[in-house]
């Protein structure tokens, strides 16, 4: 049981930290790495939070091993991402075997800075794009027209409505490094077809 290793561990042993270690990690792991998507760092979470674990075995009350390994994992995958302005898509409730079991609430607040700070740094990158083909995309993306009644409204073709999308997305593929920004801009995408 958890609790009967955290005693062991609180004694200074080793070997009930390594089977703790051996018991939690792949978890701590697959669930950085569905955020990050870097076996480098996410190896470091996981090594990370373990170090902190033992080196407060004596002061940390633990009461649940999940809770606070689900804690730890997030508070290090939000921090690595801060730092490193990687922004989530998604925010994931609940894992295939139950980690997040005890954890029922979502951070609105959180995603809707990261959206703005998003939409933002498309802008950024928007404002280089020439006048009427920025005022093409947005047309697409924000106020969701149709390639045709962009087309009619401008007093253009169709084609050239085409190209002009065609054309600003290619320019943030090159100028954005965050993938997440692309899939919120194909986000856009599917609610125009749907």
């Amino acid at each position: 049981m958890d609790h009967e290793l955290w005693e062991a561990i609180q004694g200074n042993s080793e070997r009930a930290f390594a089977a703790l270690f051996h018991r939690y990690s792949a978890k701590i792991y697959s669930t950085a790495y569905s955020y990050i998507r870097d076996s480098v760092v996410c190896e470091q979470i996981v090594h990370d939070i373990f170090i902190t674990l033992w080196s407060g075995r004596h002061t940390l009350q633990v009461q649940s091993f999940k809770a606070y390994l689900t804690s730890a994992a997030r508070y290090r995958v939000y921090k690595h991402m801060a730092t490193s302005k990687i922004y989530p898509i998604d925010y994931k409730e609940s894992m295939e075997d139950g980690f997040y079991e005890d954890c029922t609430s979502q951070n609105e607040g959180y995603n809707n800075l990261i959206n703005k700070e998003m939409e933002l740094e498309v802008d950024s990158y928007l404002a280089h794009l020439p006048q009427r083909c920025r005022q093409i995309f947005l047309m697409s993306r924000r106020q969701f027209l149709s390639n045709e009644e962009i087309a009619n409204e401008l007093g253009i073709s169709k084609r050239t409505v085409e190209n002009q999308i065609t054309y600003a997305l290619r320019h943030l593929r090159f100028s954005l490094k965050d993938v997440s920004v692309i899939l919120i801009i194909l986000e856009g995408l599917s609610r125009l077809n749907s």
